[in-house]
């Protein structure tokens, strides 16, 4: 089955799942653009008629331009937005899914409450599912259509976008959602791999590797491979953030960077503190508490998980009692 009539399919069942209506790739629109794109086809038609001369380049039909407005008009402007669109629909879906399954304080003990009486577990595995599947389907979409414009008009504006997209950290395969929303997979299957279709691919994480790491594995031998590494501990993430830019660190570590205390949070961090990987700023406002993954490591690797938990404590102890001694001094003063 060709991938457009994959898709087509894939909205449709969306359609039946969701009650809301969530932003999608118009894939077989802007396919329809390319192949009837005046500019691309007068190039085509001259370039055909060029080579009927030889036989041996009867095959090379595309066109040579390196851009056209129309497509430009269509893909460029049009694209960016549903991306967005994309990004922002996934985000709010998995925190809405992620916050019921690792719910704290009293709505932890309802939701508890409420499991003695009904068991909603398979639902949430199947929501889940489902918000792998969007994700991957669009992101798959998007790389196919990027391709074919640069394979049409002999082009590198398609990578170009890809970098565009990264920059402005809407690229959907590099969202930290996704990371959660694989660690989340993974806490409730117990094992890797399991429960996902083919459409949506699976996930696995292995961290005794060098470096830790989760993998998504993806329709047509795609893989995406996932750092488990804090970029400044040089160590397995322990109750990681990620900030904004998509950089993952320890929570200690992120407050460290930004000189804030662990008790503080990386969000209180100054608007225009830097990222130490990338060093861009205002980064830490938007910093995800990555809950799931947190719990994939306490179940996995459960004495570096306490060794680590310790040693935290201990060093928030420690902040603790010198913020109070700092606040106390200035006070007397």
């Amino acid at each position: 089955m060709k991938f457009g009539d994959t898709y087509t399919e894939f909205l449709y069942k969306e359609q039946v799942r969701f009650s809301e209506k969530c932003s999608h790739v118009e894939y077989k629109r802007l396919k329809k653009v390319l192949k009837t794109c005046q500019s691309c086809k007068t190039l085509q038609e001259a370039s055909t008629a060029d080579q009927q001369e030889g036989a041996a380049n009867q095959n090379k039909q595309l066109c040579q331009c390196q851009s056209c407005p129309a497509c430009d008009q269509a893909f460029f402007t049009e694209l960016m937005k549903e991306v967005s669109d994309i990004a922002l629909c996934f985000s709010l879906r998995v925190r809405h899914l992620l916050h019921l399954h690792v719910a704290t304080g009293m709505q932890r003990y309802l939701l508890r409450l409420r499991q003695c009486f009904m068991n909603d577990q398979q639902a949430m595995v199947e929501k889940g599912q489902m918000l792998i599947e969007y994700v991957t389907m669009n992101a798959i979409a998007i790389r196919k259509i990027l391709k074919k414009y640069d394979k049409v008009h002999s082009s590198e504006n398609g990578k170009i976008f890809k970098s565009k997209m990264r920059a402005e950290h809407i690229e959907l395969l590099q969202s930290p959602w996704l990371i959660e929303l694989g660690a989340f997979s993974l806490n409730l299957h117990g094992s890797d791999g399991e429960g996902l279709n083919e459409l949506s691919g699976h996930f696995s994480c292995d961290l005794d590797a060098t470096p830790p790491i989760m993998t998504l594995m993806l329709p047509d031998s795609l893989k995406m491979e996932y750092d488990l590494t804090c970029a400044v501990c040089l160590e397995t993430v322990f109750n990681p953030y990620a900030l904004s830019c998509g950089h993952l660190f320890c929570k200690s570590c992120a407050c460290s960077a930004a000189s804030v205390f662990i008790f503080q949070g990386p969000k209180s961090a100054a608007l225009d503190a830097k990222c130490p990987i990338c060093r861009e700023a205002g980064v830490y406002a938007k910093a995800v508490h990555m809950l799931e993954l947190d719990l994939l490591l306490k179940i996995r690797c459960k004495d570096y998980w306490k060794e680590r938990y310790t040693a935290e404590r201990a060093e928030i102890l420690k902040q603790s009692k010198e913020f109070w001694d700092l606040q106390a001094k200035y006070a007397v003063y």
